[in-house]
């Protein structure tokens, strides 16, 4: 009862709203989303300087063509039916590729493949009638972009 409804005398303390970046960040590290922009809307121009698609590009892709991509991870799983083939499952802006990850390119990059939260990968686009996947040939671990963004994956064997 004493402090209730104390006189206050100050101005009020407006701050600067935070960069949309760090807003972002801060979503991420509440609740593992955000309901502002996609992360890699953010990362879109540089992305795009290296040549690396977002999912959306690549809806009219050919069989056959090779393409580059870049997402974060939000799945890999490693069936035991799948000898050794690991599925990947990358997020952007504007949808979701599925990555296929043969054995060969599990021995070869192990470390690009088990630990990248955001990852680049550099193969063949793979279109059988409305199914489509991107068949890795070359994996780059692009999460020092990320900054402190904290991000997970579900992973499944």
């Amino acid at each position: 009862m004493l402090l209730r409804d104390p006189p206050v005398d100050e101005d009020m303390l407006e701050l600067p709203p935070a960069p949309e970046g760090e807003e972002i960040v801060f979503d991420y590290a509440a609740t593992g989303l955000t309901l502002r922009r996609h992360p890699l809307a953010l990362l879109r121009p540089l992305l795009a300087k290296r040549r690396l698609a977002c999912a959306a590009d690549l809806q009219d892709v050919a069989h056959g063509a090779t393409v580059s991509y870049c997402g974060l991870v939000t799945l890999r799983q490693q069936p035991d039916t799948a000898k050794g083939v690991i599925f990947v499952s990358l997020e952007d802006e504007t949808g979701v590729v599925q990555v296929i990850a043969w054995k060969h390119i599990r021995v070869r990059q192990r470390n690009e493949l088990l630990n990248a939260r955001l990852l680049a990968v550099h193969g063949t686009w793979q279109r059988e009638c409305a199914v489509c996947s991107l068949v890795a040939q070359q994996l780059e671990d692009l999460t020092p972009l990320l900054g402190r963004l904290a991000t997970a994956s579900r992973d499944f064997r």
